[in-house]
């Protein structure tokens, strides 16, 4: 498969991330799909790191989710192996063996138990990963455990991404400095429900397993789970969050510790950062649109709505033709199943009101319309007018090069 363009919704540049203390890391190349790029990531966490996640809920889900889920049981881990090119999906019990098979090597390379070994695989789906690629790749791997630079890892787990993605937070708690890092990919298949595709926070803040759960499902439902690309919800997603507790600072031990209300919104903040790049690294998007829905009966109606409107596939290809078709965007509200009243509804591009009430605001303007909808960043608004519910949808538009992406994704 060519390598695409970079996205023009890239970032100029890549944060340089800081070491956290408490996990090491290397990539290789084990040739799994791609020649010539590194498909392999290998990360070993110091005894006592205490490990959190939110896995897809797909019926249809891979064998890695299914290990992962797992082993959070036991809220310890001490490896993470993720490999690209592959997501060894609906490869039956033979892909369940595979992903012990990885694991029991990774385990060995690192000295643990497998219990404490998650895996994560992302790829084509029905084609059954070959678990001998990792023999002696592992081995030699965790021969070269490094502490930076973390966009090495952010490359190794591409697949589709067209640029890493990385974001971290520096913040202070009791006087001690506290790191969180985060990388993730994704760029097609992603209407994630409960995870983005794949996405790793690291941080040395000593805390609980369960409060850790707690939080990052919690931020979680504002980041990764309000974004949408193209609808479809992978069988792979998975979000992991890991705490090495190398930090000098008492654990937090309960939701209850003002403390936790601090580190969750710094991790909230990396979630929806990585959760923004994958929007913008959409296969073939030219543009980022967040879909704010104001007025609905409930805050869980407004993003049943907003996600209507997000995953449109006539909303989204009128954005990328530059058309402020505020017609479709009634048609979505419309199909959302949600209480709505035409006679009350309201629709803004940024500031410019085209409908008011049920229909063409007064002042309407066709040339100013046009000429926001050429940016590259969109805001769409509508206001339901039946009550205080709200939520944001973060989306980006429909083009040809999705299509040209997906057309040719096994070729």
């Amino acid at each position: 498969m060519a390598a695409h363009p970079v996205s023009p919704l890239a970032p100029k540049s890549y944060p340089d991330l800081p070491p956290i203390a408490g996990v090491r890391f290397a990539t290789a190349e084990a040739g799994i799909k791609y020649k010539n790029r590194t498909d392999v990531l290998l990360m070993a966490f110091d005894e006592g790191t205490t490990v959190a996640g939110v896995l897809t809920r797909s019926k249809c889900s891979s064998a890695a989710v299914e290990l992962c889920r797992e082993n959070l049981v036991g809220g310890l881990a001490r490896g993470l192996v993720v490999n690209s090119g592959n997501s060894n999906a609906f490869t039956g019990m033979k892909g369940r063996e595979s992903v012990r098979y990885i694991t029991r090597v990774a385990a060995e390379a690192l000295g643990c138990d497998p219990s404490e070994v998650f895996i994560a695989q992302t790829g084509v789906i029905g084609e059954l990963i070959d678990a001998s690629k990792f023999d002696g790749v592992l081995d030699e791997t965790a021969t070269r455990m490094t502490a930076l630079p973390w966009i090495d890892p952010a490359k190794a787990i591409m697949t589709t991404d067209t640029f890493p993605k990385l974001s971290g937070a520096v913040l202070e708690i009791d006087g001690v400095e506290v790191r969180i890092n985060g990388i993730a990919k994704g760029s097609g298949m992603i209407a994630p429900d409960m995870a983005t595709m794949l996405s790793f926070v690291v941080t040395d803040m000593p805390i609980a397993a369960p409060v850790l759960q707690a939080l990052l499902a919690k931020h979680n439902q504002t980041s990764f789970n309000s974004i949408t690309v193209d609808s479809d919800t992978s069988t792979s997603d998975t979000l992991l969050a890991f705490a090495t507790g190398k930090a000098p600072i008492d654990p937090i031990e309960s939701l209850e510790d003002p403390r936790a209300e601090i580190f969750g919104q710094a991790l909230s903040d990396v979630l929806f950062e990585l959760a923004i790049h994958v929007v913008r690294d959409g296969e073939g998007a030219t543009k980022q649109v967040s879909v704010h829905v104001e007025g609905a009966v409930s805050d869980e109606s407004a993003f049943r709505i907003g996600k209507a409107i997000a995953d449109s596939p006539l909303v989204k290809t009128a954005i990328a033709g530059e058309d402020a078709n505020w017609g479709r965007v009634v048609m979505a509200v419309g199909k959302a199943g949600e209480p709505a009243d035409r006679d009350l509804l309201s629709i803004r591009f940024g500031d410019l009101t085209v409908a008011r009430n049920g229909e063409r605001a007064a002042g309407y303007d066709e040339a100013a319309t046009s000429a926001y909808m050429k940016g590259e960043e969109l805001e769409l608004t509508v206001s339901l007018g039946l009550g205080e519910g709200k939520a944001t949808v973060y989306t980006c538009d429909l083009t040809h090069g999705y299509i040209t992406i997906n057309g040719d994704y096994r070729s």
